[in-house]
């Protein structure tokens, strides 16, 4: 026994699409219109800050009026330190276009970039003795 066929509904001449009211969030399976990255990224020929996906980003004021919806968003999401790759998930957007964003907001000194913490390579002998110590105790 097949499956049933299952037909895709698309707006055609006798169905016409119904229009969503703008700033509505699009439906599940709809897609949205979004805005094209190289308009919220900006100009963006300029050099990039040294950020991978790791770096903290914590910001040091609250958004001027000046700032880009996406800017303002950043600085709001960056009250606490957040990963890059976080605030890309965050606001949906490709890491290269947060690293756009989040150069122009280093420039302005709006935010601060940490490197991320670095753990030790090499475990701590003493410590790799009291665990083995330990297990061999049990």
């Amino acid at each position: 026994m097949t499956p049933p066929r299952r037909q895709r509904r698309s707006p055609g001449p006798d169905r016409p699409a119904a229009p969503s009211p703008p700033g509505a969030p699009a439906k599940e399976g709809e897609a949205r219109n979004p805005e094209r990255l190289f308009v919220i990224g900006g100009e963006g020929g300029g050099e990039r800050a040294d950020i991978d996906l790791v770096t903290l980003i914590v910001a040091r004021a609250d958004p001027p009026v000046s700032a880009t919806p996406e800017q303002a968003a950043l600085l709001r999401l960056c009250a606490a330190p957040l990963s890059v790759a976080e605030l890309s998930a965050y606001l949906s957007l490709p890491f290269s276009v947060v690293t756009v964003l989040l150069t122009d907001l280093l420039a302005l000194e709006l935010v601060q970039a940490r490197a991320p913490i670095v753990r030790q390579k090499v475990a701590d002998r003493n410590l790799l003795e009291a665990v083995m110590h330990g297990l061999q105790k049990l």
